[in-house]
């Protein structure tokens, strides 16, 4: 089937449910240790943060009411082992990979010791342990503190009212660990069986544009004159914001890393704004929304943000429905209701008697109802007098935007969502712009080991799922990672593209072979950054070989810096960091850059270490989180969207077969060597990873040319 070929809607549908299911029972299956939650291991607890599924040493410092009438815990880091203290010498959390939008269930460390005990002793108390604590949805993170809002958009307590639950968390050592999230999940599936079920009169002109059954209209005349109002825009974002105001269907822009997308986004929402048009702008997460609505809040445009919003942020906080629903003209109606269930709530723990707290319990439960229905009121006359509305892509299927009509839906970050997603805020849309760089990493995948033909296995379980009684045929050779910015790109052509090329983030060196690789040669450094290195930082940092490079690789050819596939015998481990690789000697070299960087006086908050493999991760966060607690450690995955003064990247592989695995994806490489501003530092073999693709030969050629070439010597690192 040729790209161009239009594609049958309901089939498309059909497909989206099948691979969905698999997507939804993968990611049920790797975190398949939270069913067992409560009794695992401090070190399997270490190892679930170090990968980026828990978060470990918690106790809980406050509970408030918030929006729906939830209960929101706030989890502070514990005092008696935190390692570290923030500025205002509070406990900070260690490094972590929860984030706003996650599903999380918190468990009790001592329970859990318990339960474990009694099962291996037989007792009944074991079957309670595998419930594990009240589960809820983190609504803010920061580095003193994880906020946890319980209730029906995490699933709930199981077995007690939400109070009751978090209530019993109060004085007790806790954790909380990452689970699949149902709530996207059911979002996605919903508006596939929803798609499936249209007939073609209900097909909007949006839709079959983008299913090839009608090409795009021609844009307005592109030349009519645009009153810019940010006067620092370059000639490509002008040309991206004039084509995107012109389409009269769909309109793709292109932001390779560091050219300003967002910055480009602003400007076109305030430029429909003017032109009276209704804006709905999504993004496949919290950080991706809040970013915009954080530039969008000095604009005084009418905005609202459903859902959470990451930061707090004063100029955030104004345009989110939880404040909005406080402050706002419309806000009196519910706020006595919730000053009375604030005070129920802080009389929980003066109450005497189990039948005082019941009553208690009684109160909240109709206050609940009442608020419920008051806010939902007060958040329909807000979103409906608002000319810029903002949610996640899941957000936006939510109850807030049920009967409301915009005349342009705006998608950013769309080359990082599953399409699937995109059509909640898509399906009666009759304008629409995406913008995102399908030259970096896709969505995260975890059923992409299941191929093609293994979509029929399990036939009947899908079918029965996803409503397909009758057993079509489904499409072959589609996948969640193709997204629909690459589809749509693929099946009109660049004709409906746009692409932003001055970019503002990296020293030209650094730039250069993404540059040339990647974008034809498209991609030009502003002045203001292409010559700029970590000894020009701010604040006063050496003139060293390392702070006066911007790129420099430590080439480990050779057989001192081998890679090792994780010990089969770490039990539960295993399944987290599944055939992750590791190079201890790598990441020695990794440390003494980093230790030299620092030394020289450069911050380890302005730094980033990053490296494709969990296991490696793992190992380097041992070594250099205690000693740097400033420094920033991630996955490449993890670190996509984000950027750093200073980034060291540690490439892992270094075999005698000469296997590269998944390094050989040319956007997870694109991704890392795009996120420094100043100086790009690479460790790893170039015999090894030169002979993983033509692709990787380039790179390693050209930073044999290019970068200041050094090999290290194992002697100097044991």
């Amino acid at each position: 089937m040729s790209p161009r070929d239009p594609i049958s809607i309901p089939l498309f549908a059909e497909t989206q449910l099948q691979l969905l299911l698999n997507e939804h029972e993968a990611e049920v299956a790797s975190s398949s240790l939270a069913t067992t939650a409560a009794s695992v291991s401090p070190s399997t607890r270490r190892t679930l943060q170090a990968t980026g599924y828990a978060l470990t040493g918690l106790v809980l410092s406050q509970c408030r009411t918030g929006l729906g009438g939830r209960v929101v815990g706030e989890f502070a880091a514990d005092p008696a082992i935190a390692s570290s203290e923030s500025t205002d010498g509070q406990p900070r959390l260690g490094s972590h990979g929860i984030r706003v939008g996650d599903v999380v269930r918190v468990n009790d460390v001592a329970a859990g010791a318990a339960k474990k005990a009694a099962k291996e002793k037989g007792k009944d108390g074991a079957k309670d342990g595998a419930k594990g604590g009240p589960e809820g949805v983190v609504t803010k993170v920061n580095d003193k503190a994880v906020w946890i809002a319980f209730g029906q958009q995490g699933g709930g307590a199981r077995s007690k009212e939400d109070d009751e639950a978090v209530e019993e968390l109060w004085g007790k050592k806790l954790w909380c660990i990452k689970l699949a999230n149902d709530v996207t999940y059911r979002r996605m599936r919903q508006t596939m069986e929803k798609m499936g079920k249209m007939t073609e009169s209900d097909h909007s002109h949006f839709m079959r544009v983008a299913f090839g059954h009608t090409t795009p209209l021609q844009p307005e005349n592109e030349t009519d004159s645009v009153e810019f109002l940010d006067p620092t825009l370059n000639d490509s974002q002008k040309d991206a914001i004039k084509f995107a105001l012109a389409s009269k269907d769909i309109a793709l822009i292109h932001g390779p890393p560091g050219t300003g997308k967002t910055h480009t986004l602003i400007e076109l929402i305030l430029q429909f704004a003017q032109r009276k048009k209704r804006i709905l702008v999504c993004g496949p997460s919290n950080i991706s929304v809040d970013n915009i609505v954080e530039r969008l809040a000095p604009k005084k445009l009418p905005v609202v943000r459903i859902g959470h919003p990451a930061r707090l942020l004063p100029s955030v906080l104004e345009h989110s429905l939880e404040v909005l629903t406080q402050t706002s003209d419309a806000a009196s109606i519910v706020k006595d209701v919730r000053k009375e269930m604030d005070e129920k709530q802080a009389s929980i723990r003066k109450t005497k008697t189990g039948r005082e707290r019941r009553a208690i319990y009684d109160d909240l439960k109709h206050l609940r109802k009442e608020f419920r229905e008051r806010e939902s009121k007060c958040v329909d006359n807000l979103v409906r007098e608002s000319s810029v509305v903002l949610a996640t892509l899941h957000g936006a299927g939510g109850h807030q935007l049920k009967n409301q009509r915009f005349d342009v839906v705006i998608i950013d970050e769309a080359s990082q969502a599953l399409e699937a997603q995109c059509w909640i805020s898509l399906l009666g849309a009759d304008k629409v712009v995406l913008a995102g760089d399908h030259l970096q990493l896709p969505p995260t995948v975890k059923s992409t080991n299941l191929k093609t033909k293994d979509l029929g296995k399990g036939k009947e379980t899908a079918d029965s799922k996803s409503g397909n009684s009758e057993g079509k045929e489904l499409l072959k050779g589609f996948s969640l990672e193709r997204t629909l910015f690459d589809r749509l790109l693929a099946m009109h052509g660049d004709g409906i593209k746009r692409m932003l090329t001055t970019q503002y983030r990296m020293h030209d060196k650094i730039m250069r072979f993404p540059s040339d690789e990647l974008y034809e040669s498209k991609l030009t450094a502003a002045d203001s950054v292409k010559d700029r290195l970590l000894a020009d930082l701010p604040y006063e940092v050496e003139g060293t070989d390392d702070t006066q490079e911007p790129l420099v690789f430590w080439d480990t050819q050779g057989g001192d810096f081998p890679e090792k596939a994780e010990d089969k015998e770490i039990g539960q481990k295993e399944a987290l960091l599944g055939e992750s690789k590791s190079n201890e000697m790598e990441a020695l070299v990794v440390a003494k850059h980093v230790g030299n960087l620092v030394e020289a006086g450069v911050r380890p908050d302005s730094i980033a270490v990053i490296t494709p493999y969990n296991g490696q991760l793992a190992l380097l966060s041992q070594m250099l989180r205690e000693k740097y607690p400033g420094l920033e450690l991630g996955s490449v995955d993890g670190f996509q969207g984000r950027e750093k003064e200073a980034v060291v990247v540690s490439l892992v592989r270094s075999n005698e077969k000469h296997e590269v695995g998944f390094l050989g994806e040319k956007r997870r490489l694109n991704v890392a060597m795009t996120r420094p501003k100043r100086h790009l530092c690479i460790c790893g073999d170039s015999e090894t990873i030169s002979r993983g693709s033509a692709f990787l030969k380039h790179w390693m050629d050209y930073l044999e040319e290019n970068a200041d070439l050094r090999y290290p010597d194992a002697g100097d690192l044991l």
